[in-house]
C-alpha cells in the first residue's frame, strides 16, 4: 500500500510532518481540527510538501527520521535544497 509523508505550516510558521496512506483525507481532518492536536491549535495549516512512497512503512521511517531535524533542514527539504540535508 502506498503511503505520503508530508510536511504542514502552521499559521505560526512552525512544521508539522506526517504520513498517510490518504492524503486528502489526512488534510481535511487537519483543516478540520481532527487532525491531531498540534494542529488543531494552530489554524489553518498549508501543505508545502509531499513525497510518495511505494510502502506505507517507507513513509513513516521518512516521517520520524524528518521529525528529528531542525526547523531550517526541512524548509531545506521543502525547497529542494539538497546540499543543505548532508
Amino acid at each position: 500500500m502506498k503511503g505520503f509523508l508530508y510536511i504542514l505550516k502552521c499559521c505560526d510558521g512552525t512544521f508539522y510532518t506526517g504520513s498517510t496512506v490518504d492524503l486528502q483525507r489526512r488534510l481535511a481532518q487537519h483543516q478540520n481540527g481532527e487532525g491531531a492536536n498540534y494542529t488543531s491549535k494552530r489554524l489553518p495549516v498549508e501543505l508545502v510538501f509531499c513525497q510518495e512512497f511505494e510502502r506505507i512503512d517507507e513513509a513513516f521511517a521518512k516521517e520520524k527520521q524528518v521529525q528529528g531535524w531542525s526547523h531550517a533542514k526541512k524548509e531545506a527539504l521543502i525547497n529542494g535544497d539538497t546540499n543543505q540535508l548532508k
